[in-house]
């Protein structure tokens, strides 16, 4: 465990403070923590997980008395000595059975008044929203290397290379960097028209769209790019591709310019929308892809919508990600007493100015 991974007793008190507000408005003595996003968040950057599809090995119990961890007894060694901040006391369970009992024998297990996450969702994301000194180097580290990773992968792509293999090449980077890949996505102009597409056996071709969703710490770096070889041609559905890409830098700066401090994830949402049709792109264009929100502990915390209420705070974390036809642009961004500041950033890639913010070009070879 490095320095900048190490649990932080600062952040950490910061935290347990922020949940014990959560029970004093509750009227609630002790809350159970289940899932990775809360979990990672909580225990400050520790893996919860062993197989990336599956369900947390640990559940943590808050009260007033201080943490529990309950752990399957077949993960509890590596938890202690790996993950685990100092001082906390562990239960085990058989890895055949319920979590929820390694609590019985701890102090306070039979407390009433008991909440479990799905009780105080929207309270839990707000908990975690505002990133605190330590998280926020690690997810800095994290968006820098998830950005470098493309950098890395794109400028050695080459027409013929499958988008499997682009995708490898990318996720080898992220490994490399101790980053879970958890989203790789590519596609060549063969399937340029799914939103989602998964990498599949044709050639990159002569332009690619790359995306990649890269977990470290708990934490979630989000980055789409583009890589294209030889001259430039029409996006489908978009014209001019040049202009196509200057319009959805315009849709990205109404929602970069509405994420403001007080302010909802609704608003901000419902001011990306309107921007398509302002932007020259069909007026429900919004309607064909989910446009980001929120990020850190969770690929997007929440997802944004117009029923999406959540208040943006000061130091949160957002990776909006509108799109159109042949045309898309993702960062993940912090919302900082200066404003909105990239982080997923490598100077090596080009960028192009554009309301004032330096905004990542296409990469042509």
């Amino acid at each position: 465990m490095t320095a900048s991974s190490a649990p932080s007793a600062h952040d950490r008190a910061v935290k347990r403070a922020r949940l014990l507000a959560i029970l004093d408005e509750r009227d609630a003595e002790s809350l159970v923590l289940s899932s990775h996003g809360a979990l990672a968040w909580y225990l400050d950057g520790a893996r919860t997980h062993t197989s990336l599809m599956g369900d947390p090995v640990l559940q943590v119990r808050v009260d007033r008395e201080g943490d529990a961890v309950s752990a399957f007894s077949n993960e509890a060694a590596r938890l202690l000595a790996e993950e685990l901040p100092s001082g906390i006391e562990v239960s085990t369970v058989p890895w055949f059975g319920a979590l929820g009992d390694g609590f019985a024998g701890s102090a306070g297990a039979t407390v009433e008044r008991s909440l479990v996450e799905s009780d105080i969702a929207a309270e839990l994301r707000a908990a975690r929203a505002s990133l605190l000194p330590a998280e926020l180097a690690r997810y800095r580290a994290l968006c820098v290397d998830a950005a470098e990773s493309m950098t890395d992968a794109l400028s050695a792509a080459s027409p013929g290379q499958s988008e499997r293999a682009l995708a490898a090449s990318v996720g080898a980077g992220l490994l490399e960097r101790g980053a879970d890949p958890i989203v790789l996505m590519v596609s060549g102009p063969a399937r340029a028209g799914f939103r989602h597409p998964l990498p599949g056996d044709e050639p990159v071709g002569s332009r690619a769209m790359v995306v990649a969703c890269a977990r470290r710490h708990g934490m979630i770096a989000n980055i789409t790019r583009w890589v294209s070889f030889g001259a430039p041609a029409a996006s489908p559905g978009s014209g001019d591709r040049a202009e196509a890409e200057r319009r959805i830098l315009e849709v990205e700066a109404a929602y970069l310019d509405a994420t403001t401090a007080g302010a909802t994830l609704a608003s901000a949402f419902e001011a990306g929308c309107a921007a398509y049709g302002q932007a020259g792109f069909a007026a429900d264009e919004w309607r064909n892809h989910h446009q980001g929100g929120a990020a850190g502990y969770n690929g997007r915390d929440p997802r944004a919508t117009s029923e999406t209420r959540d208040a943006i705070q000061l130091n949160q974390a957002f990776a909006w990600n509108p799109s159109a036809p042949g045309v898309k642009v993702e960062d993940t961004v912090l919302l900082g007493p200066s404003g909105i500041e990239s982080l997923t950033v490598d100077p090596r890639w080009p960028t192009v100015q554009h309301a004032g913010r330096a905004r990542p070009a296409e990469l042509r070879l």
